[in-house]
């Protein structure tokens, strides 16, 4: 079971900071052979979503209230650690991301850009693809509503 923490930008420490740059980058830059600009002011307005196994970040998620990012409250970066994820930590770090939404900001309806890949897991926690597949940082993604 995953630790879970939920803080605005202005509160992560700087170790909680590093770790989850750290992991974001071993995830979505190194693994997904994805040069992209990650660091992208967004995080300055997200609530970030960390969860811990044994005091070790190993899976993450940032949430933006409505308007924010889309029209509608969004879940982004959803990442787990590589050799964590036969844990199915993805459905835990979702579920709290989707709570934490529903306690901050009071509302239910929440939009993704899903990676392709990952719409069956998706689908599994009440999201469905609205839209065409399109290219985002050269992987293919859809967009997806709960």
């Amino acid at each position: 079971m995953l630790k879970i923490k939920t803080k605005p930008f202005s509160e992560l420490t700087t170790l909680e900071l590093y770790d989850l740059l750290q992991l974001r980058s071993e995830v979505f830059v190194v693994e997904q052979d994805c040069v992209y600009q990650d660091i992208d002011d967004k995080d300055k307005k997200a609530m970030h979503i960390l969860g811990f196994k044994d005091d070790v970040l190993v899976a993450y998620t940032r949430i933006f209230k409505p308007g924010d990012y889309f029209e509608l409250a969004s879940i982004g970066r959803v990442v787990v650690a590589k050799n964590q994820r036969q844990n199915k930590y993805g459905y835990d770090i979702m579920k709290a991301s989707i709570k934490a939404i529903n306690a901050y900001y009071n509302v239910n309806k929440i939009k993704i850009s899903a990676q392709v890949y990952l719409k069956h897991f998706y689908n599994n926690l009440g999201f469905i693809a609205t839209g065409p597949e399109y290219l985002e940082d050269n992987i293919l993604h859809v967009a997806m509503i709960k």
